[in-house]
């Protein structure tokens, strides 16, 4: 873990912002060098339930994909046989591609699990390579991820309670 860096991607790309959008003109096309996935099961402090079921522990699916010196990190609570359908599964379908095309490499995973069926682990283990790769894009371009994907609200007003408040915003 500790050769991965959180970094910005400046070298042959150019950014122009206008208002809200981000324009992007790339000289070079960024793509995912490295994938990693791992499964941590962690007990919880009491036994929780959503009321069809209880259990004294969760499991945490975590992605963590790279370009150009960035990573983007993404997760999933799910069974640790996500975390074996992603390495066996989705990895290559991910791996080598331009990240800045994320629609593309979703639907390449989607079609990785077609025999699979599309409920249950294989969302979840889409749903966490995903999300890395929305987190990556954004740090490739410097700007937040609710700014890569557009805010419903710039901001959220301060909610009053009696004698404590809370303030809610990005």
């Amino acid at each position: 873990m500790d050769s991965w860096r959180l970094a910005s991607f400046r070298p042959e790309t150019s950014y122009c912002r206008a208002s809200s959008t981000l324009a992007v003109k790339s000289t070079s096309t960024p793509s995912v060098d490295r994938m990693e996935v791992s499964a941590y099961t962690v007990p919880t402090e009491t036994p929780e339930s959503d009321g069809t079921l209880t259990w004294k522990e969760t499991t945490l699916v975590l992605v963590l994909v790279s370009a150009c010196g960035a990573a983007g990190l993404g997760y999933s609570f799910a069974d640790i046989a996500t975390a074996t359908l992603i390495e066996a599964r989705l990895k290559s379908e991910v791996v080598g591609r331009n990240v800045l095309d994320i629609p593309e490499i979703w639907a390449s995973m989607v079609r990785a699990i077609r025999n699979l069926g599309r409920p249950g682990i294989c969302s979840m283990a889409i749903s966490a390579v995903d999300n890395a790769l929305w987190d990556l894009k954004a740090r490739l371009l410097n700007v937040s991820v609710a700014d890569l994907l557009g805010r419903a609200h710039h901001s959220i007003p301060v909610v009053w309670k009696r004698r404590l408040y809370f303030i809610f915003g990005c």
